[in-house]
């Protein structure tokens, strides 16, 4: 077992790290694990304090300054944090090009995957973008930063710049440590009782009986595999295409209708993913016919302020099965949702990787046979509510890059907009097995069943399915 690495103590990789690891072991192209995005405000920056401000940023987060280390004898990853960051940021000026151009060059920068595992696993990027806007590129490795921990760090960066540059704007408040909040997850998973119980509950779950694979079009795939293997029982079919390489369709709902889905949310005291999942297992039960629907759904295990602020990748992605007849109203729907979620929560530091190999021993099944059709994720972060308001009125842009391959058929990311905070259904999805009308199509009905439920949370989700 390794100890150290260039004087640094090495750690070993949390789970939520070996589930990225796993499947970039069999993705051809390694940029899978790339996140890249940008924030770009409408004034005028003063170069050098933002640098120096991205410097103080990365000397308050570990994560930002994580190596992994492959053991030469056992092939074992570890992980280690250097002290500070010594490359130079760059600065690139796309005033002469077209916000096209500019943008399809970050687009590039964003499908360059990080070749060297014992260095920089991150890129950031100053900018000055063709409509006057200026600020940052951050491109990431996803086994050192989520979404969620890359949208913290940004935010450290504008909150330290603006403690420089405007009177009377405190410095922010202090990050939380990343190699304390592993040692919690690596004492977890040493065979802790809370990991017993968690374990306990998922087989519980895994064993009760079998999924059943529901088709983004209808049962077509199902029926297919059924006759390829002669197996008129079979629940499971592919829905993988043999390319990786993935596109991103992007579709926008309104200001309006979406604080139409929030303000039922605040009614109702369900969570906005609680909405989605019942729009998205409607839809599926709707074109399959099954009351049993799997999608997955990423958690992000950030409960308390340490979690939060500590950097990393803390996201665990569990299959989420509802069975919900076509009787039952779409509150009483939304409300088993809610209550299954809530228990996903309290176990959610469970083994992914664990609870996959679990199933498959349960229910046997070639390798490449799945029962979930896609897999959602809904970003409630934003800028806006936490804590940029010291920027008063100014206006600011994200955008996020596809790295242009996943391992997964689609995978749905529904984020708010920082212009007006309506919500933006991020599709990323392989080629050949999703086309964009497909997706429209989904999309179309997902909306249509969501807003009928919001309008009549009485009526039974059959006769919701029929008006539709």
């Amino acid at each position: 077992m390794m100890r150290q690495r260039k004087g640094y103590k090495v750690y070993p990789l949390t789970v939520a790290q070996k589930f990225h690891f796993f499947y970039m072991d069999f993705c051809p192209k390694k940029e899978v694990l790339n996140i890249g995005t940008s924030l770009t405000i409408d004034t005028e920056i003063d170069w050098p304090v933002l640098k120096d401000a991205i410097y103080q940023a990365y000397s308050r987060c570990e994560s930002m300054r994580l190596r992994f280390v492959k053991d030469k004898k056992d092939g074992t990853w570890y992980q280690y944090v250097v002290d500070k960051e010594e490359r130079d940021i760059e600065f690139v000026d796309f005033s002469g090009v077209t916000m096209e151009e500019a943008h399809a060059t970050m687009q590039k920068w964003t499908q360059v995957p990080f070749t060297k595992q014992d260095a920089p696993l991150n890129r950031v990027v100053m900018i000055h973008m063709p409509d006057g806007y200026n600020g940052l590129y951050l491109l990431l490795d996803h086994r050192t930063m989520d979404a969620q921990s890359l949208i913290c760090f940004v935010k450290d960066v504008i909150e330290i710049y603006c403690s420089a540059k405007y009177e009377g704007v405190p410095y922010p408040k202090d990050m939380a440590s990343y190699i304390e909040q592993i040692q919690r997850d690596l004492e977890y998973e040493n065979g802790s009782r809370a990991q017993a119980k968690d374990r306990e509950y998922f087989e519980k779950i895994i064993r009760s009986s079998e999924p059943i694979f529901n088709g983004i079009q209808g049962p077509m795939l199902l029926e297919n595999e059924r006759k390829r293997r002669h197996n008129p029982n079979l629940r499971a079919a592919i829905n993988v295409s043999d390319s990786v390489d993935s596109a991103l369709d992007i579709f926008h709902l309104e200001e309006e209708p979406t604080r139409r889905l929030m303000d039922f949310c605040e009614k109702y005291h369900v969570s906005l993913v609680c909405l989605l999942l019942m729009g998205l297992r409607t839809y599926f039960q709707k074109m399959n016919g099954n009351d049993d629907v799997s999608i997955n759904t990423a958690i992000a295990r950030r409960a308390t302020l340490k979690e939060k602020k500590s950097g990393g990748t803390r996201i665990h992605s569990f299959p989420f099965r509802t069975i919900i007849s076509e009787d039952k109203t779409f509150l009483e729907g939304i409300y088993a949702i809610r209550d299954l979620q809530n228990q996903y929560f309290r176990h959610a530091n469970y083994d992914p990787v664990e609870y996959f190999a679990t199933r498959a021993k349960a229910w046997p099944n070639d390798p490449g046979l799945t029962y979930e059709p896609m897999s959602l994720t809904y970003q409630p972060m934003t800028l806006k509510e936490n804590g940029l308001t010291d920027l008063g009125d100014i206006k600011y842009k994200t955008v996020w890059y596809p790295n242009g391959a996943t391992t997964q058929a689609m995978y749905l990311t529904v984020m708010h907009r920082p212009e007006d905070n309506g919500l933006d259904f991020n599709f990323e999805h392989q080629v050949k097995a999703v086309s964009r009308e497909q997706l429209e199509y989904l999309y179309y009905y997902l909306c249509k069943i969501m807003f009928k439920g919001i309008e009549n949370p009485d009526l039974s989700v059959g006769d919701i399915i029929k008006l539709v």
